[in-house]
């Protein structure tokens, strides 16, 4: 018989958070599941990933909090570069007006995400509020944004939220053929560059796992993140040489 579903916490703005092991089991209604309500400001979310803890909800619904078990990571070490990526990498690397930015257009990376449709999604979890909330992260210097430029025009990208060492992927779009991939990727380089050696992923889908990413124990997640947080915050700017990271033959100047 199947242990009941503890209660769930509803949390007034500002109050901690409860202990990660009351968050829902695999066998309840709602797996990962640990609270409700609270407040999307930048302390409580700087407090909430901190303890392996991100909002995740649709428009219309109290805040709802989350800390899955298992929990999907990217080791940057094992992200996988299928051949056909590679030649796209090494491609872009040696096209004029391709270019990697972070942080140049924060606002449009995370809209776009928010614009983005899959798997026949008819709406996003990027309502308004979460938006302003990861704007407001963003200027906090939390949250950051990965782009993939060519020719002057955004083509595709990611946003993420970083403490420490440690990565938090949030969301990714594509207006061009392998556009967020070439953007994770060099999220990949970066991260090597500077020692970040995981990349939260939150869930587990057929994409991820595509690329290198896999579902681990919450508790060996929580180690991974005290061990980031103890790490000291990268500059968070892309050179070109980060690309020998991910595809070492391929040298590039800078």
């Amino acid at each position: 018989m199947p242990a009941p579903t503890p209660p769930l916490t509803w949390l007034a703005p500002g109050q901690d958070f409860p202990p990660v092991d009351l968050a829902w089991d695999e066998g309840s209604a709602a797996p990962g599941l640990l609270a409700a309500g609270g407040a999307l400001d930048v302390d409580s979310l700087r407090a909430a990933y901190a303890q392996g803890i991100f909002p995740w909800y649709n428009e219309g619904q109290p805040i709802l909090w989350w800390s899955p078990n298992p929990r999907m990571v990217l080791h940057v070490s094992k992200f996988r570069i299928h051949p056909s990526l590679r030649k796209t990498l090494v491609r872009f690397q040696r096209t004029s007006g391709c270019e990697i930015r972070i942080d140049s257009v924060f606002d449009q990376v995370i809209n776009a995400c928010a614009n983005s449709r899959r798997d026949g999604q008819s709406r996003t979890w990027i309502s308004p509020d979460m938006i302003a909330a990861y704007r407001a992260l963003h200027r906090a210097g939390l949250a950051h944004s990965v782009e993939t430029w060519v020719n002057g025009k955004l083509t595709g990208g990611l946003y993420c939220v970083a403490l420490g060492g440690f990565v938090f992927g949030e969301s990714m779009f594509s207006h061009a053929s392998d556009a967020s991939k070439i953007a994770l990727a060099a999220l990949i380089g970066f991260c090597r560059e500077y020692g970040v050696k995981h990349i939260d992923c939150q869930q587990n889908t057929r994409h991820l796992a595509s690329l290198g990413a896999h579902e681990i124990a919450r508790e060996l997640f929580l180690r991974h993140v005290r061990q980031g947080l103890a790490q000291a915050a990268p500059a968070w700017q892309f050179e070109t040489r980060y690309w020998n990271q991910v595809v070492p033959e391929t040298r590039t100047p800078g």
